[in-house]
C-alpha cells in the first residue's frame, strides 16, 4: 500500500553540515532557520556533521547545554566526537591514533612554514588541535570576519592554501594523511579514512532508509566532498542556510503534506 500523509518520512535522516550550510562561517544561526530545522524535526530526524568541535558547533547552533537536546545526532570534529539524544557515545584521539612523533613533525612543519609565509595580516591560533584532526589557518584563527574575507579573497587568487597542501603531502607522503579545506581560512590534516564519513558507520546501525547530506564544501578538495559522494547517502550541494532551507522545503513540504 502507498505511504500517505508523512509516514515516508519516518526512517529519513537529513544531515547537515555547520558553515555555509546551516549558518554563515563562524556565526550564529538565524533564528528563522533554527525554527526551521525544529519543524523539519517533526517529520525526520535531523543531525549535524562539523570539522569543529562541539563547544564551537554549539557555539554557533544554540546555547552549548541545549544544542544537543535540539538535534537527534551531532558529530563533531568529522565524526569523531559522536552524539545521540543527548548523550556522548564516543570519542577518538588522533595523538593515539598518529603517535606523538608524527604529531610533532605535522606542527612543526606548520609552524615553519607559515612563518615563512607572508601575507597582509597574520593573527593567533595558527594550528588547533582537534580530538580528530588539526586545523591549520595560514592567517590564524582569531582574526576578524573582516581580516577572514579579506584572506578568504586574497586564498582565490594566489592559492594559499593549495600551496601549504600541496608541500605537505610531498613531505609527509605514504604516512596515512589526509587534507581538506575547512572553511575560509583554514584546511584540516586527519587520518586516511577520518574524514565526514566516519559518521556513516555510526549511522548504519540505525537502519535509515535515507540519508540526505546538505554542504557546501562538496567539490573535490573540501571537507563535504567525502560524504557528498558517498553511496550511503543523497548528496546536495548548497550554497547558504536560506538555500538549505529552501531545498529541505522542497523535498519534506509539499503542498499534499501541508494538506495532511
Amino acid at each position: 500500500m502507498a505511504q500517505t500523509g508523512l509516514s515516508k518520512y519516518r526512517h529519513i535522516l537529513c544531515l547537515f553540515d555547520v558553515d555555509g550550510t546551516l549558518t554563515p562561517a563562524r556565526e550564529k544561526i538565524d533564528p528563522k532557520v533554527d525554527r526551521f530545522l525544529q519543524e523539519l524535526r517533526q517529520r525526520v530526524k535531523i543531525g549535524v556533521v562539523g570539522g569543529s568541535d562541539y563547544c564551537k558547533i554549539a557555539e554557533q547552533l544554540g546555547e552549548r547545554d541545549q544544542v544537543v537536546y535540539k538535534f537527534d545526532y551531532i558529530f563533531a570534529e568529522n565524526g569523531t566526537v559522536q552524539y545521540k539524544d543527548g548523550r556522548l557515545l564516543s570519542r577518538q584521539s588522533i595523538q593515539n591514533h598518529l603517535g606523538e612523533e608524527l604529531i610533532q613533525d605535522l606542527i612543526n612543519f606548520c609552524l615553519t612554514y607559515i612563518a615563512l609565509l607572508k601575507l597582509p595580516k597574520k593573527r593567533g591560533t595558527f594550528i588547533e588541535f582537534r580530538n580528530g584532526m588539526l586545523n591549520i589557518s595560514p592567517i590564524g584563527r582569531s582574526c576578524t570576519p573582516e581580516e577572514r574575507i579579506e584572506f578568504s579573497e586574497l586564498d582565490k587568487k594566489e592559492r594559499i592554501r593549495e600551496k601549504f597542501v600541496a608541500a605537505l603531502q610531498r613531505e609527509f607522503s605514504g604516512k596515512g594523511l589526509r587534507f581538506t579545506r575547512g572553511g575560509m581560512i583554514s584546511f584540516d590534516i586527519f587520518p586516511e579514512g577520518w574524514d565526514k564519513r566516519c559518521c556513516l558507520d555510526i549511522l548504519s546501525e540505525e537502519k535509515f532508509s535515507t540519508i540526505h547530506f546538505f554542504g557546501n564544501e562538496t567539490s573535490p578538495g573540501g571537507n563535504d566532498y567525502e560524504i557528498y559522494t558517498d553511496p550511503r547517502t543523497v548528496g546536495h550541494t548548497v550554497i547558504s542556510p536560506e538555500d538549505t532551507v529552501r531545498r529541505c522545503r522542497e523535498l519534506f513540504f509539499s503542498e499534499r503534506d501541508n494538506e495532511v
